[in-house]
């Protein structure tokens, strides 16, 4: 049962004009009964849901997640939810929020980890997020899921447009880390398909692209950008889709944090998933690929488990003057190159392979995140 206060500021979150999904998992889930029990809920709830299970979590972010309960796993929900409210309203998009919440609080088993909360929210101009760690024992499941849903709704306040008025900070001695990025005209656009790329340091059309998520940048990748640039006599252009098939959209935060991980290289920031479109954005050019991307293109699955579908992506991708160049992986403790996969004839054809012994480099991006979290 919501305070008197916390009425007085979802009343005014009704009447604010903003139109939210909200996502909760693991904590905080009493904000969204306490929205609902105000009168007007209909006026900025579009939807709310509780993705649970590690699987629903997943299909609600569209992908994989590293960790549940971080930061970046909230913020990527928001996205979720504000691309889930484009779909279910007519109304402008900047009127709309996505607001995403994962928490790990006291439970009937001892937890390892920290109590910690995180909330995001999205819109089209902005990505904000708020973290907090809880000192363990101090409080009761209770007790924390009061501190869950006391943050949940000053974010949502806030995203609102009403928190100045009506909603101090929650009420809890931690201390809270508050994260903003506001977004450029073209990275609004971006997101709302508006345009398909933002180029960064790119003097002319990019001969050599390397596409990937770069999350984080290692030392392979710099190998490879070394290896291809002599290799083609040409400098290597880095490609960062904010789309992903198999990934949730990257927000505004995570797009900041990943442009200043390339420093002063050339950089073509896309909404181009797949490589089809990547070709259309880039004709001529020939794409920088591990063998485990090179595996995937080929792979039926990608493509509803339909050849044929597969094929004609294959050939749209040549029929742009297109080619890969293809490093080696390795894939569960043995060293891959596209000579060793099932390719179709069409697309081996496109492919040049870099030898072992040119460049061989069995450190990886989710190894690495694994590593520091």
């Amino acid at each position: 049962m919501s305070t008197a206060k916390e009425h007085a500021v979802i009343e005014r979150i009704h009447a604010a004009g903003r139109e939210c999904v909200v996502a909760l998992t693991g904590g905080g889930s009493r904000a969204i009964a306490d929205l609902l029990a105000v009168p007007g809920a209909s006026a900025s709830v579009l939807e709310a849901i509780v993705p649970y299970a590690a699987t629903s979590l997943a299909e609600w972010l569209g992908g994989k997640f590293d960790q549940a309960c971080s930061d970046r796993t909230a913020r990527a929900m928001a996205m979720a939810a504000f691309e889930r409210a484009r779909k279910l309203s007519e109304s402008d998009s900047e009127k709309l929020r996505g607001i995403g919440t994962t928490a790990s609080l006291a439970t009937n088993r001892p937890k390892r980890g920290p109590h910690r909360i995180h909330v995001g929210w999205q819109s089209a101009e902005a990505t904000v997020s708020y973290s907090c760690e809880l000192v363990k024992g101090r409080r009761i499941r209770v007790e924390e899921e009061a501190v869950a849903t006391d943050l949940v709704l000053h974010v949502i306040a806030e995203a609102c447009g009403v928190a100045d008025e009506a909603a101090a900070e929650p009420s809890v001695d931690e201390p809270i880390v508050r994260r903003e990025q506001q977004a450029s005209r073209e990275w609004q656009e971006l997101l709302l398909g508006k345009r398909q790329s933002v180029e960064y340091r790119i003097a002319a059309a990019p001969k050599l692209v390397f596409s990937g998520a770069f999350n984080p940048p290692h030392e392979g990748h710099r190998r490879i950008i070394k290896v291809a640039a002599d290799r083609c006599n040409s400098e290597v252009a880095m490609e960062l889709s904010i789309v992903n098939v198999d990934k949730p959209t990257l927000d505004f935060i995570e797009i900041a944090d990943r442009l200043e991980n390339f420093g002063s290289a050339p950089v073509l920031l896309t909404r181009a998933p797949t490589f089809v479109e990547k070709a259309a954005l880039v004709p001529g050019s020939t794409f920088v690929v591990g063998a485990d991307t090179i595996a995937r293109i080929a792979d039926e699955k990608y493509y509803d488990g339909n050849l044929d579908k597969r094929d004609s992506a294959i050939a749209a991708i040549a029929s742009r003057g297109c080619r890969f160049l293809v490093f080696g992986r390795a894939v569960e403790g043995r060293f891959i190159l596209p000579s060793d996969l099932n390719l179709p004839r069409q697309l081996r054809e496109l492919c040049d392979e870099v030898r072992e012994s040119e460049f061989r480099c069995d450190v990886s991006s989710t190894e690495l995140r694994t590593a520091a979290e």
